[in-house]
């Protein structure tokens, strides 16, 4: 039976085809050449079962189609964004951002490069980044597939991609943090983008650990985003000073929620370590209590109340103080289980699901009940630093015993939610209570699923799944370790995503494929739907600069290609096309200063130009309409032949030119 003939079956006569034609067949793969093109026979050859042949044809994608879904996910220390198709988990893309990342020309053109100097520290060029959090821009809680914001772990810095050429355009650098696990996340409509902190440190200058109650601080930063920019606004961005616990990830309220915000913390013990000094060791101090404090901050008093000029400005950055927040009611703390890792916010926003590491349950937290002991007054007392905390027993909801090491939530539209199990290496499924019983019918609050995955998986996510409106279908574990996966490639191993299906909401979950990452440790993910994104397929004009999202002051066009000597600096406008560039011979002395524009005229999709100059380290990817700009100094004489290094054409290899530099 040929392919198109499967594809014609019901999922009904499909099954029973498989059932039938592969019953009785053993897992585990057999080599050797496959000629047949019967697909039972394929299967029995190469040992598949059933449910692995279930799996192929869920996620096989016939060439010429389009994924249903786009997932953007972190790619860890590459320092860049990771673009995948859902469900064919095909690599469409890596995202140029923390790094330099010569393919795509990012950080080797001069305005690519500018954009990286924004995230500089303090003059100090930093060529890697810790990739975390991902978010895309949203409209009414719901993902408009217009930008992407990301945070960099390593560096506190926050990058802003605009999903019309999936390219960077801003960095910015906290000025206040050198660390920020807690990014980034959006209100529900883009008005903020919300780093959280990690590891408390002196705002500014030196203080030991012995002051660290005193001089240590945490942070959570609010970006101020200019949509109709597209940038983020740091004069109009502010800090909210936080006590020196570790702040980890925050999530924005939404409908109900909308205007509050919700971030978890570890280390209240404000442990310092020091085994060397005979201290506990960081793990040990910072997990002696039994709960750590969520923090709920009311961002809508907190935003009047920094217009109000109720802020101290350090380094240039406007700070609302603690003292502040506590009186004002901006902060508020409730008890978590220890260790958190995440809050989650329900679809409806009234729910908080929070995951202690080191706890075996889920605590969800009821915010019309915070909001109620706010109004009451409902407190268990303050802590050092007079923020008060809100009693326990009046704002939880409920605790569900999930499983072990429980990390991070996500959502369907049937009223389900789906938890990582690191410890167990497992992907939970459960049930919300309250109005969502409706919704799919079964005990609320109740464990209903659970699925293995291939291991310790950290965080996960589901299409749509933390916005006003999830899709569920999908699932993706993202798992830390692959040890028997793949093979092997040496003691550093791929990390493993693994595409579940969870479409049934009243049958199982099911594992369908494997995907090695090898260019980091991917931390999280959104999944997006492909028709909600409206990238361009070549630049709106010839001599477009992406950086600014406009026409490029040295666009040129055909005929006007030239080159310009003022004094000792040698300006040269050139343009690129299938098989050519233009002009072919630049010749100048050595010491001279070199810009030099090249501008891709192709209108045509795909028609995309590489620019290589080698022994002085450039490469760039000019995609068709684009204009790029490279600057130096001619500091080695000689004769450097350039050359496109995307191939164009049949005649690609014949598309180079001479670079000649006099002593």
């Amino acid at each position: 039976m040929k392919r198109h003939t499967l594809r014609g079956l019901t999922g009904l006569a499909l099954a029973a085809l498989l059932l039938i034609g592969l019953i009785g067949c053993q897992g585990g793969g057999q080599t050797g050449a496959v000629v047949s093109e019967d697909p039972m026979e394929i299967a029995r050859a190469r040992g598949l079962s059933p449910a692995d042949v279930v799996a192929a044809v869920k996620t096989y994608q016939p060439t010429g189609t389009y994924d249903e879904y786009i997932m953007f996910a972190s790619g860890g220390h590459s320092g860049q964004v990771l673009v995948i198709g859902i469900p064919s988990m095909r690599l469409l893309k890596v995202i140029g951002v923390f790094t330099p990342e010569p393919w795509q020309g990012w950080g080797f053109s001069k305005e690519t490069r500018e954009v990286l100097a924004q995230g500089n520290y303090d003059g100090k060029e930093l060529t890697w980044g810790d990739v975390h959090h991902p978010a895309l821009s949203e409209t009414n809680g719901d993902y408009d597939g217009q930008f992407l914001f990301v945070n960099e772990k390593a560096n506190a810095r926050v990058a802003v991609i605009d999903l019309r050429d999936f390219e960077t355009k801003q960095i910015v650098k906290n000025p206040l943090s050198l660390s920020d696990h807690g990014g980034t996340f959006v209100t529900p409509n883009t008005e903020w983008v919300i780093e959280g902190g990690q590891y408390a440190a002196p705002f500014e200058g030196y203080a030991s650990l012995d002051q660290y109650k005193e001089k240590y601080r945490g942070l959570v930063t609010f970006w101020k985003f200019d949509r109709e920019r597209g940038r983020i606004i740091p004069e109009q961005s502010f800090a909210l000073e936080l006590p020196p616990y570790w702040q980890d990830l925050c999530d924005a309220g939404k409908q109900v929620s909308e205007g509050w915000v919700f971030c978890n913390s570890f280390n209240t013990e404000m442990a310092t370590g020091g085994v060397e000094k005979g201290n506990p060791p960081f793990e040990a101090g910072a997990s002696q209590r039994d709960m750590d404090y969520l923090h709920v901050i009311n961002l809508r008093k907190a935003v009047e109340l920094v217009e109000a000029g109720r802020t101290r400005t350090i380094k240039g950055f406007k700070v609302l103080p603690l003292d502040v927040a506590a009186a004002e009611g901006v902060l508020y703390f409730i008890p978590e289980p220890k260790s958190p890792h995440g809050v989650d916010v329900s679809p409806d926003g009234n729910y908080l699901v929070v995951s202690g590491k080191l706890d075996p349950h889920a605590t969800i937290y009821n915010f019309q009940k915070i909001q109620d002991a706010i109004a009451n007054e409902r407190f268990s007392g303050r802590d050092d630093y007079g923020v008060p905390i809100l009693d326990f027993d009046a704002v939880v909801e409920t605790q569900i015993e999930l499983g072990l090491g429980p990390l991070h939530t996500q959502f369907d539209p049937n009223g389900y939610a789906y938890t990582s199990l690191f410890l167990e290496s497992a992907v939970v499924r459960w049930t919300l209570g309250g109005p969502w019983t409706e919704k799919h019918g079964r005990d609320p609050w109740t464990v209903v699923d659970k699925v293995s995955v291939h291991y310790n998986i950290g965080h996960l996510a589901v299409a749509e799944g933390d916005n006003v409106n999830p899709d569920g279908r999908y699932l993706v574990a993202m798992n830390k370790w692959s040890v028997d996966r793949f093979a092997n490639v040496g003691p550093l191993l791929p990390q493993n995503f693994q595409l579940i299906d969870i479409g049934n909401p009243n049958g199982s979950m099911q594992l369908l494929y494997d995907m090695p990452i090898a260019l980091g440790e991917p931390h999280y993910a959104q999944i997006i739907k492909a028709d909600k994104l409206q990238p361009w397929e070549v630049y709106p004009e010839v001599g477009w600069d992406p950086t600014t999202q406009s026409r490029h002051p040295a666009a040129t066009r055909p005929g006007e290609e030239r080159i310009e000597r003022r004094g000792n600096t040698v300006e040269i406008w050139m343009t690129a096309t299938r098989s050519h560039f233009t002009p072919e011979h630049v010749e100048v002395r050595k010491g001279d200063r070199v810009i030099w524009h090249i501008t891709n005229i192709e209108r045509a999709r795909d028609a995309t130009h590489g620019f290589a100059l080698p022994g002085y380290n450039f490469n760039l990817s000019i995609e068709p309409g684009e204009t790029a700009t490279i600057e130096f100094v001619a500091d080695r004489d000689g004769v450097f032949a350039f050359y496109c290094t995307e191939f164009c054409s049949a005649l690609h290899l014949e598309m180079a030119g001479y670079f000649l530099v006099r002593p």
